[in-house]
C-alpha cells in the first residue's frame, strides 16, 4: 500500500515550502523586472537562464567585468523594523559600485533572496527596492532565485546576495595603473553608513538604550530605522560621464574597511594619499556612532565612509573638469587630498586633522 500523499504539493506546503507563495511572488515582480529593460536585454523572467547582447549594448571590444556582494547585518535592521523597500537598492549599490570603478558599464543583473517562511508582501517590497537599484545603475534585473528554506533560517529571517555583470572597452578599462604623484583625490558624499560595518552599528544602539523605532537623535524627523536604512548611493551614472571623459585615473568604492583599507587597492606600489579631514562633511551618524562607542577617529576611519562612498583619482590639470561632471550628474564632490611618492615606513592612506576636526 503506498503511503503517499495524494497531493505531493501540499505535502511539501506541510514541510515548510510554500509553492503557491513562491509562484505569486514571481508574478508580482515580473513587471518590476520589465521596469529595468535597457538595450541588450528584455529583462524578462521565466526561464533558466538570461542573454545578453553585448553588441545591441554598442561594445565593439568589451571585456566583462562581473561583481557580487550581499547587504550584511543591515538587513536585521530591516527584518526588526519591518521596513524592506530599501535593502534591495543597497543590494544593487554594493555590486554596481564595484564595478564602476573599473570603468565598467553595469549591464545586468541578478538577486539571490533566501527566507524561513517566503512572505509575499515582503518579497515584493526587497525585489522593488532592487528593480529601483537597477534603474539608478542603468542595468537589466533579468533573473534570480529565490529559496525558502525553513529550519535554516528563522521565519521572518532573510539572506540577500546579488550579482552583477558590467562591459568596459578593452582599451578604456580602469586599473589604477597610471596613477602618479601629484594626482588629485576627489571624494564623493555618501548618504549615510551604507552597507558596512553593522555588526558594529547594532552593537552601538543597543549599548544606547534606543529602539529602531525611537528618534534618531543624529537625524531629526527620523527614527533610528529610518536614519540607519538609508540605502547606499549608487553612483554609476556621475562618474561612467567623467571617466568617458578622460578625466579619471582610478576611483576606489569605499566599502568595509573604510577610507584606509580601500583606496590603496587602486594604488600602484610606492604611492600613497594624504587627505585632509577638513575638506568635507562628516556626517552627524558617525559622530554619533564615535561617540556611543568611544571609537578613535583611526577606528572611525577604516571601519567606515565617514562621509565619502565613493574616491576619485584625477590628473591635476583635469580635476576642476571632472568635478564639473560629478556635480552635474547631481555628486557632492569635496577635494580631498594628493597623491604622493611614500616615504619609507609612511602608511598608504593617511588623514590629517581627523582628530581635531572630526566631531567625535
Amino acid at each position: 500500500m503506498s503511503t503517499q500523499p495524494n497531493n505531493t504539493s501540499d505535502a511539501y506546503k506541510q514541510a515548510g515550502v510554500d509553492i503557491d507563495a513562491g509562484n505569486a511572488l514571481v508574478e508580482a515582480i515580473k513587471p518590476l523586472a520589465r521596469s529595468t529593460a535597457r538595450s541588450g536585454s528584455d529583462a524578462g523572467l521565466g526561464g533558466f537562464g538570461a542573454l545578453f547582447d553585448l553588441r545591441a549594448a554598442g561594445f565593439r571590444d568589451p571585456l566583462l567585468v562581473a561583481t557580487t556582494d550581499g547587504v550584511g547585518t543591515k538587513l536585521k535592521v530591516a527584518i526588526t523594523a519591518g521596513k524592506h523597500d530599501t535593502v534591495g537598492i543597497d543590494l544593487v549599490a554594493m555590486c554596481v559600485n564595484d564595478l564602476v570603478v573599473q570603468g565598467a558599464e553595469p549591464l545586468l543583473f541578478l538577486d539571490y533572496y533566501a527566507t524561513g517562511k517566503l512572505d509575499v508582501a515582503a518579497g515584493r517590497a526587497i525585489v522593488a527596492g532592487i528593480a529601483e537599484g537597477c534603474r539608478q545603475a542603468g542595468c537589466a534585473l533579468v533573473g534570480g532565485e529565490t529559496a525558502e528554506m525553513p529550519g535554516m533560517y528563522s521565519d521572518g529571517d532573510y539572506d540577500l546576495a546579488g550579482f552583477s555583470v558590467g562591459a568596459v572597452e578593452r582599451d578604456s578599462a580602469l586599473t589604477g595603473a597610471g596613477v602618479t604623484d601629484g594626482d588629485v583625490v576627489l571624494g564623493l558624499a555618501s548618504a549615510g553608513v551604507h552597507s558596512n560595518g553593522y555588526s558594529l552599528v547594532r552593537r552601538l544602539v543597543e549599548k544606547s538604550g534606543l529602539g529602531y523605532a525611537d528618534p534618531a537623535p543624529f537625524a531629526p524627523g527620523q527614527t533610528m530605522a529610518e536614519a540607519l536604512l538609508t540605502p547606499t548611493r549608487i553612483y554609476v551614472k556621475s562618474t561612467l560621464a567623467a571617466v568617458r571623459a578622460g578625466t579619471v585615473k582610478a576611483m576606489a568604492h569605499i566599502t568595509g574597511g573604510g577610507l584606509i583599507e580601500n583606496i590603496p587597492r587602486v594604488l600602484p606600489d610606492g604611492l600613497g594619499v594624504t587627505l585632509d579631514a577638513k575638506a568635507w562633511q562628516f556626517l552627524p551618524v558617525f559622530g554619533w556612532l564615535a561617540r556611543t562607542g568611544g571609537l578613535s577617529a583611526l577606528d572611525m576611519a577604516r571601519t567606515f565612509n565617514c562621509g565619502l562612498g565613493m574616491v576619485v583619482i584625477c590628473p591635476a590639470g583635469m580635476a576642476d573638469e571632472a568635478a564639473r561632471i560629478l556635480r552635474d550628474g547631481g555628486e557632492t564632490v569635496y577635494t580631498v587630498g594628493r597623491v604622493h611618492t611614500l616615504a619609507d615606513g609612511q602608511p598608504r592612506v593617511t588623514v590629517e586633522g581627523m582628530d581635531t576636526e572630526w566631531p567625535l
